[in-house]
């Protein structure tokens, strides 16, 4: 697994759940699902990312590692 693959599940999971919990649980979970999205839309412009830096610490490749 790389990085980018782990952030790409991560967000999936947390934008999903967040949906859940926000149709079946309370509305204010849909926050969290805005929070995501928003984090991912900074990221693309930015390059940073605080789940990758973490995993990347933790000694989980790159894709360009991988080459």
């Amino acid at each position: 697994m790389t990085v980018e693959r782990v952030v790409r599940i991560f967000a999936g999971a947390f934008v999903l759940v967040s949906l859940a919990l926000g149709l079946w649980v309370n509305q204010n979970f849909f926050w969290l699902t805005a929070f995501v999205g928003a984090n991912l839309f900074q990221s693309g412009f930015t390059g940073l990312c605080p789940l990758a830096s973490i995993l990347k610490r933790l000694g989980l490749r790159t894709s360009a590692a991988q080459a």
